[in-house]
């Protein structure tokens, strides 16, 4: 087995950090076996180096390695450039073509970009991973195949398989092993040493003296963000190369190539989209609001009747003590008297105990279309209540935990809501 040195000799590789390091002595391990691997991280971090390593150092070495761009390909032929097409399988099939799953039989594919195919590509390149089988576009006849799948992606694929952009079967498939490469500003100690490589290769090219960087301008190159990582650090030594008469570059000449005239790794603002468990709407907002001060009501109206009942103030605050507090709230005064408070709205409100009955029965008389409103504006909050329930557990595919955070209720009042209107 070769060392990561002679790896990266053999293969131009520059750098010595030990993430890098590792990521190739997982290739170096992997490489003699025919596990699928899954190539990782952001664009322009040499990513189509790993499966060249791993072919070279493989049994399958002698025959065919294809690298196959799958974003490159348009969603209506990827299919027959993978798998192949008979002839007269669609318009323009003149004749019948061998996809790159037949051609390099016995060797090695390549599938850069693989979080880009459509889905119904994903389907057919899962069989192939499973038992080696596939078929031509417009053909029924089973073909086997022997190829060793490498797939490279900068996409988040746990982002992609959520949004069902992606098969989570074939991702499990595709990353039986995983190798992440580290962006470039993870990279400090190997920005310079690319660099002179890259101005080195470049002042040969052209037939030039080769350009060095001053103190501060190696200070301000690995301080940079590099968002475009090895392919942006490349552009701007060939830039240098070949724009600048002076082979001594500054700073203040540096700051010139470098985008928007920023030269620090710090924090920056990133604008995200809007979750889509937020509530996007001011119409959904207020229905929220409604809903919580519907919540609230119920609660008050249901501690006011158990006042009016019982009578007994301590009794009432012992049995209902958690829903007290979640009325009120937590208080700083653990020495509140909820009794003092009570008396006093009783006396304020004086409803004599033995005429309880009695009281209530007039206003019911009087205001007999106050009842009938109440009853319009409570059939609307149940709907819109029903409405919001069902769009939280969607969101949240069914996890009632998540949804009873979102709605502001526990868990148990969502379970109990759930049976009340049957969903």
């Amino acid at each position: 087995m070769e060392s990561v040195q002679a790896i990266k000799q053999r293969f131009g590789i520059i750098g010595n950090t030990p993430a890098l390091n590792r990521a190739i002595e997982k290739t170096i391990q992997v490489a003699p076996t025919d596990i699928s691997v899954l190539v990782t991280g952001e664009s322009g971090v040499g990513k189509e180096s790993i499966p060249k390593i791993i072919h070279q150092l493989s049994h399958r070495k002698h025959n065919k390695y294809i690298a196959v761009n799958c974003g490159a390909i348009p969603e209506g032929t990827i299919d027959s450039e993978l798998f192949g097409h008979e002839k007269g399988a669609f318009t323009g099939a003149t004749q019948t073509r061998a996809g790159y799953f037949e051609v390099a039989d016995g060797g090695t594919i390549f599938l850069d970009e693989v979080g880009e195919l459509p889905l119904t590509t994903q389907v057919r390149l899962l069989r192939v991973l499973e038992n080696g089988e596939f078929l031509k576009v417009g053909s029924s006849k089973v073909q086997k195949t022997n190829v060793r799948i490498v797939a490279a992606t900068n996409v988040n694929m746990f982002e992609a398989i959520e949004k069902e952009k992606f098969r989570e079967d074939l991702y499990y498939r595709l990353s039986t092993v995983d190798i992440n490469l580290p962006p470039l500003r993870e990279r400090q100690s190997d920005i310079h040493l690319l660099f002179r490589k890259f101005a080195s290769d470049f002042a040969l090219k052209y037939k030039m003296p080769t350009v060095k960087l001053s103190d501060n301008a190696i200070t301000m190159l690995t301080k940079f963000r590099w968002g475009g990582n090895i392919r942006q650090l490349r552009n701007i030594a060939e830039q240098l190369s070949v724009l600048e008469q002076n082979r001594t570059i500054t700073s203040e000449i540096l700051r010139s190539y470098l985008p928007d005239s920023a030269s620090t790794n710090l924090p920056a603002v990133i604008k995200t989209s809007k979750s889509e468990s937020d509530f996007s709407s001011e119409r959904e907002i207020l229905y929220k609001v409604l809903f919580d001060m519907k919540s609230d009501l119920n609660d008050l109206k249901k501690l006011t009747m158990e006042l009016m009942k019982n009578g007994n103030t301590k009794d009432v605050e012992k049995n209902n003590e958690s829903l007290i507090q979640k009325i009120y709230g937590d208080t700083d005064d653990e020495d509140t008297d909820y009794e003092e408070s009570i008396d006093t709205n009783t006396e304020l409100i004086s409803i004599p105990e033995h005429t309880v009955e009695e009281d209530l029965q007039p206003v019911q008389d009087k205001y007999h279309f106050a009842e009938e409103i109440e009853e319009e504006e409570t059939l609307s909050l149940h709907q819109k209540e029903l409405e919001l329930i069902k769009k939280s557990l969607e969101r949240h595919q069914g996890k009632r935990k998540l949804a009873a955070q979102e709605l502001g209720i526990s868990e148990r009042t969502l379970y109990r809501k759930i049976k009340q209107y049957d969903l």
